[in-house]
């Protein structure tokens, strides 16, 4: 199972990058989309939604179910990844390569307190 190190991670499988100009690029990781199979519809949240950390805030289907995806962070959508409205397979072909949206963090030190790549691979195992 590939879980990159430079990434951090939520205990609902959302990976969150933080980039050279702040803002935090989420996704969902790698184990969810094998979990969740062939991916049909993505619901990223609305530019300029206020987001609490853990808030549902997007959705993704699938051929077996769907699920919601949750802010990694508090902060405000900054961008989508309308990509994914019409192609919602490229999350399966390489989920942290499919990113859904990215937020201005209102406390940028929550980023820091995310779960590791260690922490992460820890949580997966103890879910088989």
């Amino acid at each position: 199972m590939s879980i990159p190190m430079d990434l951090k991670y939520t205990d609902n499988h959302v990976w969150a990058r933080l980039e050279p100009d702040g803002m935090v690029t989420a996704g969902i990781t790698h184990h969810a989309q094998e979990l969740l199979g062939d991916l049909v519809f993505v619901e990223n949240p609305q530019v300029g939604r206020k987001l609490a950390a853990g808030e549902a805030c997007g959705l993704v289907e699938s051929v077996k179910s769907a699920s919601d995806i949750y802010a990694p962070l508090a902060g405000e959508v900054t961008a989508v990844n309308a990509d994914l409205e019409t192609a919602p397979d490229k999350i399966n072909q390489d989920a942290y390569e499919a990113w859904m949206f990215r937020v201005k963090p209102a406390d940028a030190a929550a980023f820091h307190s995310l779960l590791d790549a260690a922490a992460y691979q820890k949580l997966v195992e103890a879910e088989k």
